[in-house]
């Protein structure tokens, strides 16, 4: 580490780039998607401009969550691009300060950030994108946009296993509409399938009302109530259909120990756990990427060029992290590797690249 007086000074330049670009962001974000709301409030007459502002409002923490690091890598470069700028580097080099002491406080507040954003920003963002679920419920009507799909999930009970469809999902999953459930003994021989109108989730079972039940080798039987026995709750119903991303960091391990239990897929929140876990390293990723990009000197031109480099290999990463993904909730790829690995590989290439311009 350099001088503690020039590490606060450094630490402070990049605190203040990064937060403005992130002050910056959910302005955006929000204004686009303020007016999004509007335009659809505008067809609803009970829904005002206030309403709208509040939903985008509610809206905007987890839609930003997932720009952060490209603020990060862009405030990066622009604090880099301005002590170039200042000759505060090269002032800094000939009092004998080595690149690596004076990227340690850019790193270290990319990886406070990261453990700020995974421990205290994701469980803020995930709560108000759950109540903006519930509101724009409330006032479109039906299921929100995020959730407004069919219904698929498989449960146990005392009577054995059965695989549960549902047209549609309401009070957080406690209450279905277009009900077909295929119920099976537990050695998975088919037992019957139950066609009914709705259901209703109470402890231990689903109440199914208007049901039709077609067994093999027996005619179809009409009943009004059916008792289809569950060990699920209705936020391990809603699990199937909810994106990891809404759920808060610290419940994360708890979901995935309930979907186990009940049967369910739970490869998707352990990703998600891994990939919050490896936030703080990926930022610090994108400080390396910054610098191997922007610690050239000021007047020897070219800059638009490493700016546009910079933006090109953080985007690239950006890309790999999707694919990583997709491959680990697929399951072709364990979740920590498909997390890790970006972070990993990208802060490998950042210091390859350091090490070839700094030392040769």
């Amino acid at each position: 580490m350099p001088g503690w007086t020039l590490s606060r000074y450094i630490l402070g330049r990049f605190a203040k780039t990064i937060l403005a670009g992130a002050a910056a962001m959910l302005i955006l974000i929000y204004l686009i998607d303020f007016i999004e709301m509007f335009r659809r409030a505008s067809g609803t007459a009970a829904v005002g401009a206030a309403s709208a502002a509040f939903l985008s409002l509610l809206r905007t923490p987890s839609i930003a969550e997932q720009a952060m690091p490209f603020v990060v890598l862009a405030g990066s470069m622009f604090a880099f691009f301005s002590l170039s700028r200042r000759m505060e580097l090269v002032v800094a080099r000939a009092a004998g300060v080595s690149a690596w002491q004076f990227l340690s406080p850019a790193v270290a507040i990319a990886a406070l950030l990261g453990i700020v954003m995974v421990a205290a920003y994701n469980p803020m963002a995930a709560y108000m994108k759950e109540s903006a679920d519930r509101l724009e419920t409330r006032l479109f009507g039906g299921l929100s946009r995020e959730t407004d799909t069919s219904l698929w999930f498989r449960q146990r009970g005392v009577d054995g296993q059965s695989i549960v469809h549902a047209n549609q999902s309401s009070d957080r999953g406690a209450r279905l509409s277009g009900v077909t459930a295929f119920v099976f003994e537990d050695d998975g021989t088919f037992v019957e399938r139950v066609d009914a109108e709705s259901a209703v989730l109470l402890p231990g079972f689903w109440q199914l009302a208007e049901a039709r039940i077609n067994a093999p080798g027996a005619e179809a039987q009409a009943v009004g109530e059916y008792l289809l026995a569950t060990n699920l709750r209705a936020e391990q119903v809603t699990q199937t259909f909810v994106p990891p991303d809404s759920v808060a960091f610290w419940s994360l391990p708890e979901v995935e120990r309930r979907s186990i239990q009940a049967g369910l897929a739970a490869h998707r929140y352990r990703l998600r756990f891994q990939s919050l876990l490896a936030l703080p390293a990926f930022f610090v990723a994108m400080v390396l990427i910054a610098a191997a990009f922007s610690l050239k000197f000021f007047r020897s031109g070219g800059l638009g060029g490493l700016a546009a480099g910079g933006v090109a290999a953080g985007f690239v990463l950006y890309v790999a992290v999707k694919i990583v993904g997709d491959l680990g909730n697929a399951g072709l790829l364990s979740a920590p590797v498909a997390a890790w690995s970006p972070a990993v590989i990208g802060g490998l290439l950042g210091i390859l690249a350091l090490l070839y311009q700094e030392d040769g």
